[in-house]
């Protein structure tokens, strides 16, 4: 079996209309191996839902070659689809009238499974996703988190050997994303590929074993959150409790060569202040310094950068400042 799930080479898109041409996708190269999870970060229009859909063989990229579980998408467009399960943010899709399992057993007809395997195929899939004692309820009777759950059943019924989640979550409440993601990194039993398109950091933080950076159509940083934290000049991040943060404070503490950036947000009367170390290693020396800036300061700690504040670090330094809000 072919370890490589999903493989882009040269690849790029551009869209033209009577106002000009714009670069979609610029000379992407993507690797996506069976097992893992690969996460696309980046701001409204850098590129991300065009890379799924040249992904979904929904679009055809204007140059390069995209490979699906070894079959060239671009010359076998059906045979790739035949490879690929794609979920979508949002509840449509389905015939709502109809039963769960008559909407999937639908769908794996339309897919190509056969007569002989098609009720095995949605029997696992309602199990795995959690809906198999709902099978026999029509759709319009679940919740948003349930109909999310389908859709990736729905990707799921033709064994798929990549699994294209397109902003999986948005619109769904805390538990039903927190289920949604759950369930997402089961996904790995069935030697999947997954690609994984979100806006939530932290979603990405806990589901993705490496992360692209998008920027107007091209990878600004790429691997995982300590190695995106690298390209964002972000090292170790030093929390600290104070009486007062003012601007005085915040100057001093910006002025030093080895911050990168100081926060604060007030709780309970206090602040707390959040700065990020442009160097590898925050001596204990440089950690009291700033704590003696600060008006009854604590040290509450020194820990790695979030993923969140790394590509926040990015965004500062011009990364992610694709400017377009078409198709991202």
């Amino acid at each position: 079996m072919n370890a490589t799930a999903l493989t882009f080479e040269s690849v790029s898109r551009v869209f033209s209309s009577a106002s000009g041409s714009r670069v979609a996708v610029d000379n992407l190269d993507l690797t996506l191996s069976r097992g893992e999870i690969l996460g696309l970060l980046g701001p409204n229009g850098a590129g991300k839902t065009t890379t799924v859909k040249m992904a979904a063989t929904l679009l055809e990229p204007s140059s390069g070659s995209i490979t699906v579980a070894g079959v060239d998408a671009a010359r076998y467009p059906r045979k790739a689809r035949e490879n690929t399960g794609l979920v979508l943010g949002g509840d449509r899709g389905f015939y709502m009238r109809a039963t769960a399992r008559e909407n999937l057993r639908f769908f794996a007809e339309l897919q190509g499974v056969s007569g002989r395997r098609r009720n095995a195929r949605v029997e696992r899939v309602l199990k795995t996703v959690g809906l198999a004692d709902r099978q026999n309820d029509k759709v319009e009777s679940f919740s948003r988190g349930m109909r999310q759950r389908l859709h990736i059943a729905r990707a799921l019924v033709n064994e798929p050997t990549v699994v294209l989640l397109d902003e999986p979550s948005i619109g769904l409440d805390p538990e039903a994303a927190r289920d949604l993601r759950e369930l997402a990194e089961s996904l790995r039993e069935f030697g999947c590929g997954i690609l994984l398109t979100t806006h939530y950091m932290a979603e990405a933080e806990q589901l993705a074993d490496r992360l692209l950076i998008f920027d107007a159509g091209r990878v600004v940083a790429e691997g995982t959150v300590k190695e995106i934290a690298t390209v964002a000049g972000m090292f170790a991040v030093t929390s600290y409790r104070a009486d007062i943060y003012d601007a005085e404070s915040h100057a001093a503490v910006s002025a030093r060569t080895d911050v990168l950036t100081a926060t604060a947000h007030t709780a309970a009367g206090r602040a707390f202040v959040d700065v990020t170390w442009s160097s590898p290693n925050a001596s204990e020396a440089a950690v009291a310094e700033v704590g003696h800036v600060l008006v009854g300061a604590e040290t509450i700690g020194t820990r790695t950068a979030t993923l969140e504040e790394a590509y926040l670090a990015l965004l500062s330094t011009g990364a992610g400042r694709s400017g377009q809000d078409s198709d991202d």
